[in-house]
């Protein structure tokens, strides 16, 4: 990605402090390290699911913590009690952790570790303030309720 300037555009966006922090995040994320290798697949208009590559760790080896917004997955292997001599060695048993940003209302579903693969599942929920609802458009503006009950008032006085 090349580097841009972004000061430009903090000088029209208010409130929008969270925004400017994500765009200098992602333009930061090129030299981010590729391991352990990750997936991000959304199955379904409110589920999310995060698979990461991690073979050779087990659960006790893994932490997963979600706080403000960011989901972050470490992993710390412990040494084995014995050396071990490998004749060649493919699988990476490094440390690591891995950050992901989460949008409001996302929240960690669960996670399940299973054939070397971790899945996270997530899902939004929106309060209901925020769900879109349907506003339905009378023709006649509404009464005032003091002003329908003086006039029930009144019209009892008149039958009698």
């Amino acid at each position: 990605m090349a580097n841009t300037e972004l000061n430009p555009l903090y000088r029209t966006l208010v409130g929008f402090d969270r925004i400017a922090n994500l765009m200098d995040q992602a333009s930061r994320l090129d030299a981010a390290p590729g391991y352990p290798p990750f997936n991000v697949e959304q199955i379904g208009e409110d589920e999310f699911r995060i698979e990461l590559a991690v073979a050779g760790f087990s659960e006790d080896d893994l932490n997963i913590e979600f706080k403000q917004n960011s989901l972050v997955v470490t992993g710390q292997r412990k040494q084995p009690d014995a050396p071990r001599n490998f004749l060649h060695r493919g699988i990476a048993e490094r440390s690591f952790e891995r950050r992901f940003g989460l949008a409001d209302h996302v929240r960690v579903a669960g996670a399940k570790l299973e054939h070397g693969l971790l899945t996270i599942n997530l899902i939004r929920e929106l309060p209901e303030l925020l769900k879109p609802r349907k506003i339905s458009i009378n023709a006649k503006p509404r009464a005032k309720a003091g002003v329908v009950e003086t006039n029930a008032a009144n019209d009892e006085t008149e039958a009698a």
